[in-house]
This record gives C-alpha cells, sequence and structure tokens, in this order.
C-alpha cells in the first residue's frame, strides 16, 4: 500500500492554536507538502528558513476576471505574486472567479453572469496564462461552492471552471478541482474527475458537510483515490480542511484516504 500522490496540506486551516511558521514546520514533519492561502498576511523569509516544500498558494491579491479595472488589478497582482511563489518554490498559484473577503465572500458579487462577462473572463485568463509562459509559472483556477461558503461567486461551478481553462488552452492555466466544494456544488465526483482530468493541475479535498478530513463525511475518498490512482493521476492532491478534533489524527486520515492497493507486477 503506498499513495501515487504527492499529498500536501493547507498550513491555514490545521494547528490553528500554533503561529503560521511553526504550522508549517509540523506539516514538513509529518512528511507532508504545504499550502497557504494570501501571501501578504506572512513573513516569508521565516516561511523559506522552515525548509518546508510548499505546493501552491493564492495567486493574487485583489481582483476580478470580469471588470476592466479588476481584470487589469489581478493581472498586476498576480505579478506580483510571482516573485514570492519563486522564493518559496511554489509551482502553483492559485486564482479566483473574484477577490473573495476575510468570510470568503465575494468583494463582487457576480451571481449569474451574462455572456459577455463570460468572453471577459476568458480574455483575462488569456491574459493570465501569457504571464505564465512568459514567467515560466502555472496558474490554477479554483472552482468554489455558493450554496454554502462562498455566495455570490462567479464561475463557481466545477463545469464553471473547466469550461474556462479548456476555452483558454494553455498548460500555464489549469484547474484546482476542489472536490469539496465540487460536492456541494455538484457530485458525482468520479465522473467529474474523469472529464477533468487533462486540465487539473491539482485537486483539494475535504468532507461534507463541516469541510473537515476524509472519513468525517459523506464523500468515499477511497473510492475516489483509487479511480484516480486507475485514472493514471499522479499529480499533487492537497488537504485544504479543517481538522475534526487532533490535527496529526486528521493528516494521518487524510494520508490513509489516499493510500491505495498497488497491483503486484506478475498480477
Amino acid at each position: 500500500m503506498s499513495t501515487p500522490f504527492t499529498l500536501a496540506v493547507c498550513a491555514e486551516m490545521v494547528f490553528t492554536d500554533l503561529p503560521v511558521v511553526e504550522r508549517v514546520r509540523r506539516i514538513d514533519a509529518l512528511g507532508f507538502q504545504v499550502e497557504i492561502w494570501d501571501w501578504t498576511r506572512h513573513d516569508i523569509d521565516a516561511l523559506v528558513a522552515t525548509g518546508a516544500t510548499f505546493s501552491s498558494m493564492t495567486g493574487y491579491v485583489t481582483g476580478d476576471l470580469v471588470t476592466p479595472d479588476g481584470a487589469d488589478e489581478l493581472l498586476a497582482t498576480a505579478e506580483r505574486s510571482i516573485p514570492v511563489a519563486a522564493r518559496l518554490g511554489i509551482p502553483r498559484l492559485n486564482l479566483h472567479g473574484t477577490g473573495l473577503d476575510g468570510q470568503g465572500l465575494p468583494v463582487r458579487p457576480l451571481p449569474n453572469p451574462t455572456g459577455a462577462e463570460w468572453v471577459s473572463a476568458t480574455r483575462t485568463l488569456e491574459r493570465i496564462a501569457a504571464l505564465g509562459e512568459r514567467e515560466g509559472v502555472m496558474f490554477v483556477l479554483e472552482n468554489l461552492n455558493t450554496e454554502v461558503d462562498h455566495p455570490g461567486v462567479p464561475f463557481g461551478k466545477a463545469a464553471d471552471t473547466l469550461a474556462l481553462v479548456d476555452a483558454v488552452d494553455s498548460p500555464h492555466l489549469r484547474l484546482m478541482l476542489d472536490l469539496y466544494h465540487a460536492q456541494i456544488g455538484e457530485g458525482n465526483l468520479i465522473e467529474l474527475c474523469r472529464r477533468a482530468l487533462p486540465w487539473i493541475g491539482e485537486i483539494q479535498v475535504a468532507d461534507v458537510p463541516g469541510r473537515c478530513e476524509p472519513g468525517t463525511g459523506e464523500i468515499s475518498y477511497p473510492a475516489v483515490a483509487r479511480a484516480l490512482a486507475e485514472m493514471g493521476y499522479a499529480g499533487p492532491i492537497g488537504l485544504e480542511a479543517f481538522a475534526s478534533g487532533d490535527s496529526e489524527l486528521a493528516l494521518a486520515r487524510f494520508r490513509e484516504a489516499f493510500t491505495v492497493a498497488t497491483t503486484p507486477a506478475n498480477g
């Protein structure tokens, strides 16, 4: 039994009684890569000094995909984020349909984008992909649920983010496929993964309801893990979940859920 995936853990959501730098050290010591959100809230020198391997971070500070000023702001703050990601060795920079406030709510709500707004979003993401190509980085567009955590966010469903990434068709823009959000918004997770597979840059997970580690809710993550392995996915999987109790136990449950049986060479 082993995991074919690269496992990462979001430092914003576990070991929350500790300072962030100490959280990073704990996650690293347990053998996981580390993810962070808004880099402007962190001491980057201190994070570098931990020696941890970082998987992803939020790749912009403010802006949106649709409005002219918002798109320019998104591009400008994405460009500011790239040197920070380089210092931390982060290969994936995460995007959303619009900027989020401290409660995860959209700074500029847009629950039902028009056709013209879809076109604007595609054009903005083409600019983002060009930036990624020029700087040699990958941006990833995350789906978000609008029913529970992020009401009013545009392009929230995985089907929306998949359509946008497919339309841009660049190796420098891929999906941050969040299965917690997708379960709330769409369900049918294994088939969603199969459909999205060519465009996935990373998968994030948490259980439903509660947004805690695998095994605390309704999603059969061991079944998802087996299906992903059978599809040939061997990329990063990030735990973006709160610990239901002890954080170290939550991380162990995460690793167990994404440990799959390997088939012997002779059958």
